[in-house]
């Protein structure tokens, strides 16, 4: 018996220590297991309930892309109906920043780099500028050739992210008949971008860059449109999620009469300068040429280098001569006359005489002609525009009537046309303006030049087309204006309140002058 018991005792112990054992290894599995599940909880929970929202959207954009529509631009008319700009098919290729991965986008930009003829960092800085997660498709080109759309087709399988499309691209029926007028559209640039953050311009838009495009760039440019679809991992469109139809562009109609513009243009030639035409009744403007020029056509597609360095080899084949500045010369003598008889200090039946030079202040003011035309009134002195006629008249009235009537005209100011941004005021000067950029005071001498439109006054083509209206409409000074509107005549005029005798003279010389005078020449 006492040989026994120590035996069961041990056989107790182990037995006990088996059992524990068994409840450790539960125990133990119970415990990694919580762990385990606690983790996955957590991870979920915070997956679902911190960062939800943002993996709803990164499923959403991997599964649903935004196909947009670009808006056809509205078409520019003249005053017929004829078109003067409008719209032609062609291709323009585009990537889908999503579609891929940062890692792949290496490869398929090179690619199509080759096959496009432009940089490869010229695509990645679209792609990076959008940013890889993108659903909005980026255009890369525009007007490519034929070549260049078979072979992204051919390439297609290597181009995944890539689409060929087409779209309707700006086109100039006229080439560069009246391009000055009507301008040219190109590629929104990332400054102008910012700019018109609040306009709702997106990346690679097309806008007008000057001209007709630019100033009616809020009536032509439309409002986009687009589809968002369901697509497979492969890019492949599934179903359609809703459609927003593109809004087109208005069309516009112009004052400019095309027919009268060829004309004009065929009167300038191949000699630079610039011809405006208005209708004295209410400032339309029927026809405006600059030269040189330049075909707009040339910037819907990507410019060739040759077609570039023709521009270049040009002088300022951009700049709208008819609203840039320059001396008025002999035309001016319409306000000299309108000045000297309004001044009270001339009667409109006035005669004075005329000599080969005027001196003043030492100098000699020489007549055009180095003769003189003997006796004058204003009618005979505008027909043989005489210059030492209105040295006389400017200065006995002088300089500060003069500057006056100038600036009542309008000259030193805008005309109020809509190409503000590309028109100069022009210069009136005065004794204030030449104190503070010549250095001296205004002397007799500059009154005698400015009669008869020299020395510092600066006046447009346009300005001067203004100018001749006003004998020819009764005394008005019309605003220029280039978009067609039913409004009445006076709307576009105000009247520079001269007696009807002045009116009368300036009328007579002027008919004399292109009747029997130096302009009939």
């Amino acid at each position: 018996m006492a040989l026994t018991l120590p035996h069961t005792r041990l056989r107790d112990r182990d037995s006990h220590r088996t059992v524990g054992r068994a409840f450790q290894s539960i125990i133990l599995m119970l415990v990694i297991s919580g762990m385990f599940f606690g983790a996955i909880g957590s991870r979920l929970a915070q997956l679902q309930l911190v960062e939800g929202d943002r993996n709803r959207q990164l499923a959403e954009n991997n599964r649903i892309r935004l196909v947009p529509k670009r808006p056809a631009r509205g078409a520019i008319l003249d005053r017929n109906g004829k078109v003067l700009a409008g719209s032609r098919l062609s291709h323009s290729v585009s990537i889908w920043p999503i579609a891929l991965p940062e890692s792949e986008w290496p490869q398929v930009v090179n690619r199509l780099a080759k096959i496009l003829n432009v940089s490869p960092e010229s695509i990645q800085q679209r792609l990076e500028q959008a940013g890889y997660e993108s659903i909005e498709s980026i255009t890369v080109a525009r007007g490519i050739s034929p070549a260049q759309a078979t072979a992204l087709a051919e390439y297609s399988n290597e181009l995944p992210g890539v689409r060929l499309e087409g779209e309707a691209v700006r086109n100039y029926p006229n080439g560069d008949l009246a391009a000055h007028v009507l301008g040219y559209t190109g590629e929104i640039t990332d400054e102008e971008l910012e700019a018109r953050a609040e306009e709702n311009y997106r990346l690679g838009d097309v806008v007008g860059q000057m001209g007709a495009e630019a100033a009616f760039e809020p009536l032509l440019r439309g409002e986009w449109g687009g589809q968002q679809v369901e697509v497979d991992s492969a890019g492949r469109v599934l179903r359609i999620l809703g459609d927003k139809p593109a809004v087109s562009g208005q069309d516009i109609q112009l004052t400019i009469d095309l027919e009268l513009q060829k004309l004009a243009e065929e009167a300038l030639g191949d000699r630079q300068g610039a011809i405006v035409a208005i209708d004295p009744r209410n400032g339309a403007v029927r026809a405006m040429v600059s030269r040189p020029t330049f075909d707009p056509n040339i910037f819907t597609g990507n410019i060739t280098e040759a077609q570039w360095a023709e521009l270049q080899s040009q002088e300022y084949p951009f700049v709208n001569r008819a609203l840039q500045g320059f001396a008025p010369a002999s035309t001016f003598k319409i306000v000299t006359t309108a000045a000297g008889i309004e001044s009270g200090k001339f009667a409109p039946t006035a005669v004075l005489p005329t000599f080969p030079f005027i001196r003043a202040g030492g100098i000699q003011f020489w007549d055009w002609n180095n003769a003189g035309f003997g006796p004058l009134n204003f009618q005979g002195a505008m027909a043989m525009s005489s210059d030492t006629f209105f040295y006389q008249v400017g200065m006995r009235i002088g300089g500060e009537e003069l500057i006056q009537w100038t600036r009542r005209y309008g000259f030193g100011s805008k005309t109020g046309i809509e190409l503000a941004n590309e028109e100069s005021p022009g210069l009136v000067p005065d004794d204030a303006w030449k104190r503070e950029n010549i250095g001296y005071e205004w002397f007799q001498g500059d009154t005698i030049n400015m009669s008869i439109g020299q020395g510092f006054l600066q006046t447009t083509p346009l300005q001067v087309a203004v100018m001749f209206a006003a004998p020819a409409n009764g005394g008005y000074l019309v605003t220029p204006h280039l978009l067609q509107d039913n409004e009445a005549e006076t709307s576009w005029r105000e009247s520079l309140d001269m007696q009807p005798s002045t009116i009368k003279v300036l009328q007579e010389g002027l008919r004399h002058y292109v009747r029997d005078g130096a302009g009939a020449e």
